[in-house]
């Protein structure tokens, strides 16, 4: 048992009556078997009280090992708290890797796959959409298997936690590839406005960078696939962005120290995709996070919508960041059914302040179904928030089945599903 830790960022202290780390399955088992409410917990990189618990948590923290990978069938078998950094460098060392990653390597995939977080680019897919098989231990303690061709699978994926205490998943992997990452810098915003989609198809993936203070956007990473392991020379200007001739953090003013190897060097992809070093503390220091993730097809509308209410929002911004994700079949993810453009928002340590800000960017945003992450700060009316998710209703059946008396609900899972 554990002291009641805070999250990554500091925002939010976890209010269990305990948290336990157990060392085996019996172990959580038990555990889930005589309590009347529990949660599990990962790394502990969502900002709201998704993973909180009015009874106990479950610390998944010794559940860190990658049991088995299956070269013929192209999947690899892990526990739940295993980080994306550690799988990727035991992946690439076998010759295999994932089809994407987040910005930060530091996320354990449980956490990650539960609330659908995703990477950049037009083709990929959110990461839980790897997801081929999940093993939870169910609210009667026992352990259950869903796999991608049981039907519900696609609820199972992105559960929110209200499922289970997730034990293993197995994810779909690819042969080792890979890449090279190049910078632009002061992106126009005619070229925003008229080129959105070559500009966010123009490598692998492709992440724009703004601070809000002006209608320009400050940096464009592309990150693209390096064919026989040799760099290509990149272009000197994307769309009127000049190339970087330097390394950069995408907030300018920090080193880039922390940062992913960037002006066209070539180098396995899990140290490309991500935009932080596994290494290194990626954070600038105490921060908080919100995103919105809405139809590609509005991209450009809810850009302008945005920048309407820039004033208001760039005093208290340190970095915005878009991307775009292809996509998927997952109930409860942002993007069930349309490939989607997502507009995250990374703000200083001010919530008193932020909490007047989102409800003007909902606002904003409402017209294009903007949909939030599920493990970052929003303020969306609970009904408005439920309208967005066709699928919703059978997910509440979902969990009711195999959750009939509520023991992995907790108040985010009561206001925004119940």
């Amino acid at each position: 048992m554990m002291n009641n830790p805070g999250n990554w960022a500091g925002n939010y202290f976890y209010g269990a009556a305990k948290i336990h780390e157990p060392e085996r399955i019996e172990q959580i088992q038990e555990l889930v078997h005589r309590s009347h409410k529990l949660k599990a917990l990962g790394t502990r990189h969502s900002f709201n009280d998704i993973a909180d618990s009015p009874g106990d948590i479950i610390s998944l923290s010794h559940f860190n090992k990658i049991i088995q990978l299956d070269p013929e069938g192209q999947t690899v078998t892990v526990e739940a708290g295993v980080r994306y950094g550690e799988l990727c460098r035991w992946l690439d060392a076998k010759g295999f890797a994932l089809h994407n990653l987040a910005s930060l390597p530091h996320i354990s995939v449980a956490g990650a796959c539960a609330t659908a977080t995703h990477g950049s680019g037009n083709q990929n897919k959110n990461l839980a959409a790897a997801v081929t098989a999940v093993e939870v231990v169910t609210a009667d303690g026992e352990l259950t298997v869903f796999s991608r061709n049981d039907a519900g699978f696609e609820g199972v994926v992105v559960s929110l936690g209200g499922l289970g205490i997730l034990t293993k998943l197995t994810l779909e992997v690819f042969p080792s590839f890979q890449m090279q990452q190049d910078v632009y810098e002061n992106l126009p915003p005619a070229s925003l406005e008229n080129h959105f989609d070559e500009i966010s198809s123009s490598g692998y993936s492709v992440s724009l960078f703004t601070d809000w203070k002006s209608a320009a956007f400050n940096q464009v990473w592309v990150k693209r696939l390096a064919a026989d392991n040799v760099s290509i020379k990149a272009e000197p200007e994307l769309f009127g962005a000049k190339l970087a001739t330097r390394n950069l953090h995408p907030i300018s003013a920090l080193s880039s120290e922390n940062c992913t190897a960037q002006l066209g060097s070539c180098g396995p992809w899990y140290k490309r995709l991500p935009h932080f070093r596994l290494e290194f503390t990626p954070s600038s220091g105490e921060e908080l996070q919100s995103e919105y993730i809405l139809p590609r097809r509005y991209a450009v509308s809810a850009f302008h919508a945005i920048d309407d209410i820039r004033e208001h929002i760039a005093p208290l911004l340190q970095i915005s960041e878009i991307r775009t994700i292809a996509a998927d079949t997952l109930w409860m993810s942002p993007c069930y059914g349309q490939d989607c453009v997502a507009i995250h928002f990374t703000w200083k340590m001010d919530w008193d302040a932020v909490q007047q800000i989102l409800p003007m960017i909902e606002e904003q945003l409402a017209p294009f179904e903007a949909r939030p992450h599920w493990g970052k700060l929003f303020t969306m009316r609970p009904a408005h928030l439920q309208s967005l998710f066709e699928k919703l209703p059978d997910f509440r059946h979902l969990l009711e089945r195999y959750d009939p008396r509520g023991k992995f609900r907790n108040s985010f899972l009561d206001q925004y599903i119940f």
